[in-house]
């Protein structure tokens, strides 16, 4: 008994720690915030902007909450026994990042597949787990590659295939502006890269309907 209300206060006095950071961090981030606001010229404590630095602070802490999160923990969560070896597709999973190179925003879609050999896991799991690794400072290469690598290691399954199509303000609101351009990456694991058919059949799955 003792030992287990060692172990709550424990974890009490962690969040308490944890929630203090935060705090501190929010801060923080409010005054460089107001210090931009006045590099540029503006007056951050015009009417428009007095609480601006208060919002940008919790908007960041929105953006980048994947960083205190685990992405191995959201699928251990949710891993079952099954007897089921063909393909399991979610597909057109809507996720929003932020680009590491100008804090500007990428989003898209990602496409994710994997075949089964012993294990399967909870669909909205693989959608949770593209916004774990997106809800941080990221480019689209590393997010492709991390969620593919993380469903490899923790199901072990035959392959993993991911896909993922995004618009970058980067390249739309900045530099070459070209406001058509789409970014495509995808990283093939197993039996998606070393099986051609099992290959075009993601493919074609993906591209079926386009929207």
């Amino acid at each position: 008994m003792n030992r287990k209300r060692s172990t709550q206060t424990k974890r009490h006095m962690d969040n308490v720690i944890t929630l203090k950071q935060q705090a501190r961090g929010s801060v923080d981030i409010e005054e460089q915030v107001r210090h931009i606001l006045t590099q540029i010229g503006e007056d951050p404590d015009r009417e428009g902007l007095v609480r601006t630095p208060y919002r940008v602070a919790r908007a960041y802490e929105y953006f980048t909450k994947g960083y205190a999160q685990d992405p191995k923990e959201v699928i251990n969560k949710a891993m079952f026994t099954e007897d089921y070896q063909e393909m399991v597709l979610v597909k057109d999973i809507d996720f929003f990042s932020l680009c590491e190179h100008h804090l500007l925003p990428f989003f898209g879609r990602a496409h994710v597949a994997y075949i089964p050999k012993h294990r399967i896991v909870g669909l909205s799991k693989i959608a949770r787990l593209v916004e774990v690794y997106s809800r941080r400072l990221q480019v689209q290469e590393r997010l492709t590659t991390q969620v593919a690598n993380t469903i490899m290691e923790e199901l072990d399954p035959l392959g993993v295939g991911v896909v993922i199509r995004a618009e970058h303000l980067c390249m739309r609101m900045r530099g070459v502006e070209k406001q058509n351009s789409i970014v495509t990456t995808s990283a093939m694991l197993g039996a998606f890269r070393t099986q051609q058919p099992t290959r075009e059949e993601f493919i074609t799955l993906i591209n079926g309907n386009q929207r």
